[in-house]
């Protein structure tokens, strides 16, 4: 098994990591659209989505898979109407991979996160 972090102060704290590896599969934890280089976050829910996404894939790659092998997402938004507003995101970034997914409308840690983002891969 192997561990990925970001160096997200949550991960720490929280005592988690970014993505852990098992074998074949790679599972990234929820990720939530900071910038973790700078800590800030948009406050656009679309630009907050396509962050969560650079994380994610950069994790991925870290783990040594890429955006395709992704075959599992789960979204939780904190309002439903913010949907249609991160829809391009979500697109741009698994339009053409087209995996498993599920939306859920829910509450997040922080006021400022509208979206968090999971993701599980597999390598084929």
């Amino acid at each position: 098994m192997h561990r990925i972090s970001t160096g997200s102060p949550f991960e720490a704290t929280m005592g988690y990591s970014r993505a852990v590896v098992k074998g074949d599969w790679c599972f990234v934890s929820g990720t939530t659209g900071y910038d973790y280089a700078t800590m800030t976050m948009p406050d656009d829910p679309c630009e907050q989505a396509r962050n969560c996404f650079r994380t994610i894939f950069a994790t991925l790659a870290q783990a040594g898979f890429a955006p395709a092998d992704i075959v599992r997402v789960q979204y939780t938004v904190t309002d439903a109407a913010l949907v249609e507003a991160i829809t391009p995101a979500l697109g741009e970034a698994l339009g053409e991979i087209c995996p498993a997914a599920t939306m859920v409308i829910a509450g997040l840690i922080r006021p400022e996160m509208k979206v968090e983002i999971e993701a599980t891969a597999m390598r084929a």
